[in-house]
């Protein structure tokens, strides 16, 4: 089964925020289990994709740029959106079908925005998802904590079908790569 591992969002302002705003949540373990997946997903050969946001300090600098702790393969595809939906727009699903991708192991930020759309598009797109429960962060909203938001979304996340596919939400240290999707079939 061919996979890849889709990171959305994991730019250094949108994790460290600006001008006043709050990090992420849970921020550096954020970072640290994105490099542990992406350490996996190298040694196994399978496909890195990152998406930047075009919003995110206003497309340009630093600030836009994929976070200087995050360990990004030289082989790693990077594109980038303008839309809360990574496929819109953007040659991710062409990459996808011409690499014969089944699973998608995604991650970043944020949670109730890009990685919540990107689960739900990647499922009616015709792919098995995996969220990674401790890979996706955001910040606090005026109703909920970040906190709340992240277990909300991996609740509700964990069984999402559209008819043929659906996503699971697994922890960082189980075998991500081992999808387990035909289990619940």
């Amino acid at each position: 089964m061919n996979q890849a591992l889709l990171i959305i969002d994991a730019q250094q302002e949108l994790i460290e925020g600006k001008d006043g705003e709050p990090c992420v949540f849970n921020k550096d373990d954020l970072l640290n289990n994105i490099n542990t997946v992406i350490e996996k997903a190298t040694e196994m050969g399978h496909l890195i994709l990152f998406i930047r946001d075009l919003d995110v300090a206003e497309g340009k600098g630093e600030g836009f740029e994929i976070h200087p702790q995050i360990k990004v393969p030289t082989s790693a595809k990077i594109f980038n959106k303008k839309a809360t939906n990574s496929f819109y727009g953007t040659p991710l699903l062409e990459v996808l079908h011409d690499n014969q991708i089944e699973h998608l192991i995604i991650m970043g930020c944020k949670t109730e925005y890009c990685i919540d759309t990107a689960v739900r598009a990647a499922t009616v797109s015709g792919f098995d998802v995996t969220l990674v429960e401790d890979g996706h962060s955001t910040t606090s909203s005026l109703t909920l904590s970040a906190e709340q938001i992240i277990k909300h979304h991996n609740k509700i996340l964990h069984g999402h079908d559209n008819v043929d596919h659906f996503s699971v939400v697994r922890k960082t240290e189980e075998d991500l790569f081992q999808p387990i999707h035909n289990n619940y079939r």
